[in-house]
């Protein structure tokens, strides 16, 4: 008869022979081929998937040879080195998102689920990250590492240290990924990891369009200084401190290329020892499974503390108007294509005045697109509610009720909006060097956000529609793409008309007497304010009449 030994402790038992979950050879062949059978079994699913994989596949090794070409034909280049060092700094981000990024569609990263299983962390740590190198992604990694650190290398001792730093980049990149993939272990699961996959989406977006303005520079050849700042940084930055190695042997400094390998070295153990403490961590604390059913109805010591609201409740108004605003807030951070809009929007904003400069055509008025794409938020505020509008129907009964509502709906985006407008237009006197310009383009761009709130609380009462919340690939109701028009585009073109006082009144002054351009900032300021109000007011009185319309339209599938 068998008798249970305390898990904590070891058997007194000689160790476990070979083919054994004790092999640590065995185990990783098992999860290797595991990888393997779940890789196969995918593909067989359906004719799309099969697909999906073949093309990506070929596109990655594809890009990937071809971007390992292009940077061995610029081996003799003197920007190489920094090229080479910024792209291995690049890679290793983007593998840090990566977990976070595919983390709600693979359930291999979560490693929860073998914590029923007598393998030890560091046997376990050598399976899975012999079976992370298996798949596309760690292929296109090694082409592009392997045209960076050849590229750069000259002489038999440079290439011979290119040979370590991809091994060293390669295996840094991947113990990254699965350190961090560890760590967020129980949030990749979760609907936040959901949320926050989106969000890692507009990251990389906005990472690509800064990619593609640093070739764009490196390509004109006169240009190339940014990249070599950002290559002063990053080549102290592992692992991009083995690209610095490399270039460093192929000039004859020993000394500093044993100090960047030593970093690469450094840098790659911390990862494991984190990774294995992470790890032994997940494997051995209790779960919700575990946790005692007098522990859920304790209230913790934070949320003790957190009982008399954040920061930002206390800035709201008492009343409907304020728990609206909460309600909105709430809403924005926790609802999927909310985050995704508000996300895009503010990352939008601050990217658009570094591009215009990027391009030599920037002014500190550009920074209006941050407004204005903040602004747009107000619009089609009923639809964004689903079908749970017809809660917040039943308690509009006078035009007093609709006021409340949307102020508190607008109230929500002003508390982002208004700071934001302010962040951009300072972002964008910094980028430009503009400062004499600083107070009218932030009287406009206020302005501009006062009229988008007014009008779009006004097209989101008489041109509501439908979000689907089920089609993550939908934003709008079938057949009602022509309200989106008439909402949105009317809504910009109204805004346009209600600023163009505004901006006339900016162009004489810049004309005729420039040292009084600073009124358009307090100007601004209270007309967007008195706009708003004005939109308020007229969306309000037409709500009540409107309510068994904006019903429908929202409730429409």
């Amino acid at each position: 008869m068998s008798t249970l030994t305390d898990p904590g402790t070891a058997p007194a038992t000689a160790p476990a022979p070979r083919g054994t979950y004790g092999d640590t050879a065995v185990i990783t062949a098992t999860f290797v081929r595991l990888k393997l059978a779940l890789m196969r079994n995918g593909l067989r699913q359906t004719t799309g998937r099969k697909a999906g994989f073949i093309s990506s596949a070929v596109i990655g090794a594809l890009f990937g040879g071809l971007g390992m070409v292009g940077l061995l034909a610029l081996g003799g280049s003197r920007h190489m080195a920094a090229l080479g060092t910024v792209l291995v700094a690049l890679i290793a981000l983007f593998w840090a998102f990566v977990p976070v990024f595919l983390g709600a569609v693979d359930e291999t990263l979560d490693p929860a689920r073998l914590a029923m299983l007598p393998l030890r962390p560091r046997s376990l740590m050598t399976a899975q990250l012999v079976a992370s190198v298996v798949g596309v992604g760690p292929i296109f990694t090694t082409l592009l590492v392997a045209g960076a650190a050849l590229g750069t290398a000259r002489g038999a001792g440079g290439y011979a240290v290119a040979v370590v730093a991809i091994v060293l980049t390669v295996l840094t990149c991947t113990v990254l990924s699965r350190a961090v993939a560890t760590a967020n272990a129980g949030l990749l699961t979760s609907r936040k990891g959901r949320d926050l996959a989106i969000l890692s989406g507009v990251v990389i977006a906005l990472g690509i369009q800064g990619v593609n303005l640093a070739v764009q520079k490196l390509a004109d050849g006169r240009n190339a200084e940014p990249v070599h700042t950002m290559a002063d940084v990053a080549r102290w930055l592992p692992p991009a401190t083995s690209v610095e190695a490399v270039r460093a042997v192929s000039a004859g400094a020993y000394g500093v290329a044993a100090a960047a390998l030593a970093g690469t070295v450094a840098a790659l153990g911390l990862l494991l020892w984190w990774w294995q403490r992470s790890l032994t961590r997940l494997m051995t604390s209790r779960d919700g499974s575990t946790v005692l059913a007098g522990d859920g109805g304790q209230e913790t010591e934070k949320e003790r503390k957190g009982s008399g609201g954040a920061l930002w409740e206390r800035l709201l108004p008492a009343g409907r108007s304020g728990v609206v605003a909460q309600r909105a807030l709430r809403y924005a951070w926790r609802d999927p294509k909310a985050k995704m809009s508000w996300a895009m929007a503010i990352g939008m904003g601050l990217l658009f005045p570094v591009i215009w400069a990027s391009t030599g055509s920037a002014t500190v008025y550009h920074a209006c697109w941050g407004a204005g794409l903040l602004g747009m938020q107000m619009y089609n505020q009923f639809g964004m509610d689903y079908s749970g509008f017809w809660l917040v129907a039943q308690t509009i009964t006078s035009a007093k009720d609709a006021y409340a509502e949307l102020r508190g709906r607008m109230l929500a985006i002003a508390l982002v909006g208004v700071p934001f407008t302010v962040t951009v237009v300072l972002v964008a006197a910094v980028v430009v060097g503009d400062w004499q310009q600083l107070p009218a383009a932030l009287g406009i761009s206020l302005a501009l956000l006062g009229a988008l709130l007014g009008c779009g609380a006004l097209a989101s009462v008489l041109f509501p529609y439908s979000v689907p919340q089920d089609n993550a690939m939908r934003n709008v109701g079938a057949g009602q793409v022509s309200l989106v028009w008439y909402g949105i585009v009317g809504g910009l073109v109204a805004s346009a008309l209600l600023c163009a006082p505004l901006i006339a009144l900016t162009i004489w002054l810049h004309a005729s007497a420039a040292g009084w351009a600073w009124v358009i900032l307090p100007l601004g300021a209270g007309y967007g304010a008195a706009v708003a109000w004005a939109g308020l007011r007229l969306a309000a009185g037409r709500t009540v009449d409107r309510l068994p319309e904006i019903l429908a339209a929202v409730s429409r599938s």
